[in-house]
């Protein structure tokens, strides 16, 4: 059975591109995104979403008093169309513990550092600020703690000498566009899978599967 895909965005929708053609090629495999969902009307994403012929839809936090107000109208668009994944792709709003666990287990999200390391924003300028060798993205469950979820894979991007925000913020999305889709596909596939609290796998991958030195990413079966 084909598995419905939520994506939620707020920008560009970089990432939203790789999850489509990783879908259209099969890397992700038996999965439709059936709609996709800006808290911002002039996102460049819902753009995307309308030339490929998806349900493009505008939540406005700003039409909203309060955080939990919003995430109910966003649960609301969102149930409307069934998903089995809910991917945040960009989606810049914190969510509310019971938004969270409404999708738990099936809301992942992707955030530009080796979390738990640069949880939060302005993570490209944290990194050089704290002068490590490797910064990267990361792939995680959502739980109610920002940026706190269970991992499920990670980039590494070398920090370069010569690099300022701009630089090393291009290769890190890179990396994502990489492993976002692969994240997706193991929980499409039943491989990785959140219980107790923790991600869970069925026939685990290699280590250095898992954790990839951008820009490449070994192939997993």
């Amino acid at each position: 059975m084909t598995k419905r895909l939520v994506v939620l965005v707020s920008g560009r929708g970089s990432n939203l591109q790789s999850i489509l053609a990783a879908c259209r090629s099969g890397q992700i495999p038996d999965t439709q995104v059936v709609a996709v969902i800006s808290n911002r009307p002039a996102a460049r994403a819902l753009e995307l979403a309308m030339a490929a012929g998806i349900p493009a839809l505008t939540v406005d936090h700003r039409d909203y008093g309060s955080r939990t107000d919003f995430d109910a109208a966003l649960q609301q668009q969102i149930d409307e169309y069934a998903p089995d994944i809910v991917a945040l792709a960009g989606f810049m709003r914190q969510l509310t513990p019971t938004f969270v666990q409404r999708y738990e287990g099936k809301l992942l999200n992707v955030h530009p550092s080796l979390l738990p390391a640069f949880p939060g924003l302005h993570t490209h300028a944290q990194a050089l600020q704290q002068g490590v060798c490797w910064h990267g993205a990361s792939v995680h469950f959502v739980t109610a703690k920002l940026d706190a979820g269970p991992i499920i894979i990670q980039a590494a991007v070398a920090v370069l000498p010569t690099d300022d925000e701009q630089s090393l913020a291009t290769r890190v999305l890179d990396a994502e566009h990489r492993i976002y889709p692969q994240a997706l596909a193991w929980l499409v596939s039943g491989r990785v899978t959140y219980a107790a609290g923790r991600t869970q796998w069925r026939d685990p991958p290699q280590t250095a599967t898992r954790t990839a030195i951008a820009p490449s990413l070994e192939s997993s079966p």
